[in-house]
């Protein structure tokens, strides 16, 4: 039973031990999902952070891989480039004395990516829940949209995540609405989505992340840190839900790479919407075509081949007000 005075979400993860936090989409997805391990660590939980990784993870050392296509970042570990997400987070984690590793995930098919969340669960000693986090809602997406936004990635982590029957939890937090937007997301269907979620019974309702919360002030700060980390490719994604946690609004610049667009910062990017991750993989018209795919760019190839078959899209529709 759920009630009004605790998130569905939390319910839902009330009896869990040990909560594995994932970036569903890669790059900085992770830094999604820091809130809600903050306040799941506060409530006696033992949680780990892990994330589908854009860096180049073949430069790293032999020493850090756990299993094939899994990886263990610390504030420590060497890599080429100036881009690494992973280890921007944990070295914030480790500068303020929190368990400071975070698993770094290959970009693969579905097939080898839930292999690799296997392997993990098991050099973690099992896990009770899973829940993939998403900067954006693009997840959300059923596959008949007029725009996806950007599938690839959060296709993989949901059809990967969603064939893990022997974990009791499985659960997608979303965070940024309408981020999505420069990709063409049409944030009307969204809310459709949600609503036929919501008839499944797998809407798990929305909370919002306040500036005045624990949660919301370290949030803030990873934000920073990672900013000051990788000055050259800043999160967009966090940055705009950071300015909305922040209270800003409206066309918020802070990065460069923003200077082509307009963007609409405001307080609904502030929001966790979250679902069930099994029923919303029931609900998605073309993830049970992945279930073979051993590379992304096969991910690619399927969704191009599954919206040609298409007989119609579903329009973008405005907000009636």
């Amino acid at each position: 039973m759920f009630s009004l005075g605790q998130p569905p979400f939390f319910t839902r993860l009330r009896d869990a031990r040990r909560v594995l936090i994932a970036g569903a989409g890669g790059g900085f997805d992770v830094y999604a999902g820091l809130p809600l391990a903050l306040a799941l660590r506060s409530a006696g939980k033992e949680v780990h952070l892990a994330n589908l990784s854009f860096a180049d993870l073949y430069g790293l050392s032999l020493d850090v891989w756990l299993e094939q296509d899994v990886a263990a970042v610390g504030p420590e570990t060497d890599f080429r480039g100036e881009y690494f997400p992973e280890r921007a987070l944990a070295e914030w984690l480790d500068l303020h004395g929190m368990p400071s590793t975070v698993y770094a995930l290959s970009r693969t098919g579905v097939a080898p990516l839930r292999a690799a969340y296997r392997a993990l669960i098991g050099h973690l000693g099992g896990v009770d829940a899973v829940v993939l986090v998403d900067g954006g809602t693009d997840i959300l997406m059923r596959g008949d949209e007029h725009g996806l936004g950007t599938p690839e990635e959060d296709m993989a982590s949901l059809g990967a995540v969603g064939g893990l029957d022997e974990v009791p939890e499985r659960l997608v937090a979303c965070l940024g609405f309408g981020v999505d937007a420069y990709h063409g997301v049409n944030h009307s269907l969204v809310l459709e989505n949600l609503a036929a979620l919501d008839r499944d019974g797998a809407y798990l309702g929305a909370f919002s992340l306040p500036r005045d919360s624990r949660e919301g002030a370290l949030y803030l700060d990873a934000v920073a840190h990672a900013q000051r980390a990788t000055p050259t490719h800043p999160s967009i994604v966090n940055g705009s839900v950071a300015a909305a946690v922040r209270g800003e609004f409206g066309d918020v610049r802070f990065t460069d790479r923003t200077r082509d667009s307009e963007l609409f910062v405001n307080p609904l990017m502030a929001l966790y919407f979250c679902v069930d991750a099994v029923g919303l993989a029931r609900r998605n018209l073309y993830l049970d075509r992945l279930e073979k795919t051993e590379l992304t760019r096969q991910i690619s190839s399927v969704v191009a081949e599954f919206r040609d078959e298409l007989p119609r899209q579903r329009p973008p529709r405005a907000f009636p007000h």
